[in-house]
Order: C-alpha cells, then structure tokens, then sequence
C-alpha cells in the first residue's frame, strides 16, 4: 500500500484538463477550435467557464470583423456585425473601433459608415462610441497629444458628415481650435473642415462662413508659420472647388436614409460624459441564458426570422415579390413624431438658408417635395416670422413664392390667415406685429386674394384689443407698401365689395362711427372719405324721419313750453320787480350819503 502510485481517478483527467484548458484560454494561452467547441458542449451555459469563453470569442469577432471592414464589404460585415451580441459586447467594440481608427484615420469614413448602420438599430451603442470619441478627444488636447487630437477630430467630423452626432459638435471643436490659435490647433481644424465642411455648409451656411472667416482672419494676422498659412491657403481652394476633393460621403458607404437616421445631441463643453469602462471587461451574467435569447429576437427583428444562407441567396426575383407583399403592411404612427419632424426640418431649413430663393428651393426639394405638406409649411413660416425679434422681408418674399407656386400653398396661407386673427387675444404684440406684416406683403402682392379679408368685422362688440392691433398693423404695413389712394382704390373696388364689408360696417351709424374713428386714430383716415358722405346721409335720413310716437310726444311737448315759458314769464316779471324794489331802496342811501 505504501508502494502505490499517487495518481488520480480515471474520471479526473477529462474534468481537470477541461479546468487547465479553461485556466490557459482565460490567460491568453492557443486553444484549438475543435477542443473550445468540445469545452463548450459540456459546460453548463450559465457557468463562469462557459460566459468567459464566450466573452473571449466575441472579443474575437468584434476585432476581426472591424478590421476586416472596407468599402467593398461593408454590407456584408454588417450583417456579421449583427450576428453577434453587440449589446453584450458593446464595449468590445468601440474599443476595437477606436484602436483601429486611431491606427488608421484614413479609414474614419468607412468605420463610421459601419457605426452609423448599427447606430439607426442600437442607438446606446452610437452615444457609447461618441462618448468615448469626444472623451479622447478632450484628454488629447489637455496633453498636447497632436496625433490623437487629429484622428479623434477625423472621426468627429464623419460622424457630423452621417449625421450620428448634431453639426453644433464639430462648431463647438472649431471654436476650440480656432479661439487661441497654434501651429497644432489650426492643422487640426483644418483637417476637421476638409471632412466635415460640405456637410457644415450645408446644414449651417451662416456659422460655416463665420468659420471661414475667422480662418481668413488668422491667415491676415500672419502670426503662425509659413506651412501653416500655406495649410489655410489649401483649404480655401477646397472651398472654391465646393469640396469636390473631399466629398462628405461616397455612394458606396451611404446606406442609411435620412428617415432612419439617429442623431445624438452632445455637447463638447460637457465635462460629465460617462464612458462605461466596466463594459471593457468580463462579468459573470446570472440571467446570461436570458439575455441571450433576448438578442435573439433583436437579431431576427433587425436580419429576418433565421433564414438559411441558400434561401437569402434566392434570385431577385424571389426578393422583389416579397418585398412587395411585405410592403403591403403599412405601419401607421399616431404619435405625431412624423410630423414634428416634419416641422422641424421645414423650421432648421428657413433659418438656415441665406436667401428666400434657396430655401423655396430646398423645400421644395425636400420635406415640401409633394403638395401634402402645404399646411404644416405655411405654419412654419408663419411660426418662424412670429419668433424673429422685428419682421424680415426674408419671410414675406418666402411665403409670396410659395403662394404663387401652387393652388394647394395659397388655400392653406388662407386657412392660416383666418387661424391667426382669430387668435390674435392670445399673441404677444411683437409676434403679431411681424404675423401682420408677413401678410400684409402677401396681400399686396396679390398672391393672396383679398377675400381673406371678410373674415374681420371691425366693430367694438366684435374685436378685441388683440385683433385690433393685428388690423393696425396690417393695412399700416399695406398703405407703406401700396400708399395710401392706391390702397384707397382698392379697397374701393365693386368685386371687394362684399368681403371688405366687415372693415366698414353699414348697419349702424355707431358701427360705422367706430370704424371710422379707428382708422383715423392709426393714421389711415383717408380709406373712410366714402364711409364719411354714408354716415352723413345716414344722420340726415335719421333726423327727416319722423319718430313713430309724435302725437302724444308733440300735446306734451306743447304743454310742457308753455308753462315752461309761463314760469320764464314770471321769473322775468319777478327779476323786474326785484331789480325796480333794489334800485328805488338804493337812491336814498346814496342821498344820505351826501347829505352827511
């Protein structure tokens, strides 16, 4: 019994070895695949060995499929991408996304054409990649980190380029850059502007010329070096060239249309970005079997039910038929989204436009591409003139054109016309002010109809102090830009007639008598010279007219003078007596007087 060798069970091995095997991956050690895959049949799937194993492989995959990505293959790496649980590996992979990119920047437009697919599905993972992106980019800067700073700001401006990230990012870096200038701070924003400057220009015309100003303004001062201003002198020749050399996006990477794109609203100046660096390492999971079968159905939503490779590898044909029954499942959204963001792109557009024409020209190219959306438009620009601090001829001229462009535009400025005044109780008297002008230009272009007007009854019982003051400012804003006889002649016309009786109200001489008083008191007494001679021969007609009551009224009225003149007859005898009696009683005190 002494002599007996000290091994292990015949059962040991297979346990023991499975142990060491796990031990020697989990340390960086080459494990086979067929033995991993053995391993992993016999583990249990909510052990720490078998998640460990599998955070390790999908280290793996998410580090391969990110550097094997380029233009070619991107579509195909994307369903890979998919395939594996990137809500698991979210931080695995903008780990691996930014040690790629970091190595090599020239490739940030391809990366992030991957970041923006998977960002339209998983938008945690998008905010994630930004944050960390912005977070590096603001460590770089601290320590003069150049090389960092560049590709950190590279990827910035793709990600503004794919509309990942709000373009007031890439003016908040430009500001950084550019507020104390340095040879490394101007090369930097250089580079960024090349990137992301047609985009820039574009979305936010005015803060891009404000950019390139400054950019001239540094070029002037000529404080930097010589290869410095001969960088600035090479940005300004992309500029004349419309950035024909540095495109925003290629054809190929533009593989997410504007409805399904997800932009995060960030900040630079934001200190407080929470980076997630416990996602960077391993954790056992006790609802790992859950979460698993969770991303599975994320999975078959986003690549289809699991069908095999030889039925997504189908001909054409195959494809365009169920597209099109899939096509007859039409989703409808009652929550309104739609058409916020409808408002808001028609909104962004006016504000961001230089003149009137470009931004009839993108309306019309964009959201306002078919007639359906006239109302929402004419809201907006009605909306937008309102918020201005003083009214902008920018925003007549613009509704002018629209109006003159179609039937569908001028009914809906009416319908607006009609909703305006009938809450004008409830506007503030600056954005009234710009709302009637905005359609007094309208009026006197003829691009609205006058008809509009017979909406208005300018009477006291049926205004109040707000509609007065858009009528005010309507015909003040008509009379500036017509005078005031032509305007007269116009409102004059026998086919207005009918619509401008509400302005002039002839049944009651009170109801006339007030308008006429209001335009007078607003300097427009000229339009009321008709209105005048009719409240004359109005009175005139009133004062002929005989009461229906005069008989009893005329017996009364004879009774009531004469004894009101009997009475004046005997306060005049008594006055007489009075004054007589204080005359005869006054001369012996005046003979007294001389007596003594």
């Amino acid at each position: 019994m002494a002599d007996a060798p000290a091994v292990a069970p015949a059962s040991a091995p297979a346990g023991g070895d499975g142990m060491v095997t796990v031990k020697a991956r989990s340390e960086g050690n080459y494990v086979p695949p067929f033995r991993r895959k053995q391993m992993m049949q016999a583990m249990d799937r909510a052990s720490k060995e078998y998640q460990r194993l599998m955070w390790d492989a999908l280290r793996k995959s998410l580090h391969g499929i990110v550097n094997k990505v380029n233009v070619d293959n991107i579509r195909h790496m994307v369903k890979e991408a998919f395939q594996e649980n990137l809500v698991w590996g979210m931080g695995l992979f903008c780990n691996s996304m930014l040690k790629a990119q970091t190595a090599s920047p020239m490739f940030s437009h391809v990366f992030t054409a991957l970041v923006a697919v998977i960002n339209t599905k998983i938008p945690e993972l998008g905010h994630l990649l930004l944050r960390r992106i912005m977070t590096n980019f603001k460590k770089a800067y601290k320590r003069s980190d150049k090389v960092l700073l560049k590709s950190s700001a590279r990827f910035l401006a793709q990600a503004v380029n794919f509309r990942i990230v709000d373009e007031n990012v890439g003016f908040e870096l430009l500001i950084l850059m550019l507020e104390k200038p340095t040879h490394d701070s101007v090369e930097v924003a250089v580079a960024f502007f090349k990137e992301a400057g047609k985009t820039l220009q574009e979305v936010a015309p005015k803060n891009f010329m404000t950019v390139q100003e400054r950019f001239r303004a540094i070029l002037q001062e000529g404080e930097l070096e010589k290869k410095t201003q001969y960088v600035i002198e090479g940005l300004f020749s992309i500029i004349r060239k419309s950035f024909a050399e540095c495109p925003a996006m290629l054809e190929e990477l533009d593989l997410v249309g504007e409805e399904d794109q997800i932009t995060h609203e960030l900040s630079l100046m934001d200190d407080n970005f929470d980076i997630r660096r416990d996602l960077n390492h391993f954790k056992v999971n006790p609802n790992f079997n859950q979460m698993q079968e969770e991303y599975e159905e994320i999975r078959a939503e986003i690549l289809g039910d699991g069908e095999s490779e030889e039925e997504e590898a189908k001909p054409a044909e195959g494809a365009d038929t169920a597209g099109e029954e899939g096509a007859t499942e039409q989703v409808r959204d009652m929550t309104g989204e739609e058409i916020q963001s409808l408002r808001r792109k028609i909104y962004l557009t006016i504000n961001s436009s230089i003149d009137f024409e470009e931004a009839a020209h993108k309306l019309c190219k964009g959201p306002c591409e078919n007639y359906t959306n006239a109302t929402h438009l004419a809201a907006m620009l009605v909306e937008a003139c309102a918020m201005s601090k003083t009214y902008l001829r920018y925003h007549g001229l613009l509704s002018e054109r629209f109006c003159m462009l179609n039937i569908d535009y001028k009914v809906a400025f009416e319908d607006e016309f009609a909703l305006q005044y009938s809450l004008a109780y409830n506007i503030e008297t600056g954005k009234l002010r710009n709302i009637a002008r905005l359609f007094g230009h309208v009026l006197q272009a003829d691009a609205l109809p006058w008809e509009v007007l017979q909406c208005i009854k300018l009477t006291e019982a049926d205004t109040t102090s707000g509609s007065r003051i858009f009528i005010r400012f309507l015909f003040t804003e008509l009379a500036e830009l017509m005078g005031l006889a032509k305007l007269a002649v116009r409102l004059n016309e026998q086919c207005l007639e009918p619509y401008v009786a509400g302005l002039f109200p002839r049944d009651s001489a009170k109801n006339l008598r007030f308008s006429i008083n209001f335009f007078t008191s607003i300097g427009l007494g000229g339009l009321t010279d008709e209105s005048r001679e009719y409240l004359v021969k109005m009175q005139a007609v009133q004062a002929a007219a005989p009461p229906p009551e005069d008989l009893s009224l005329d017996s009364s009225s004879e009774s009531s003078s004469s004894s009101s003149s009997s009475d004046s007859d005997d306060s005049d005898s008594s006055s007489s007596s009075s004054s007589s009696s204080s005359s005869s009683s006054s001369e012996p005190k005046r003979k007294r007087r001389k007596r003594k």
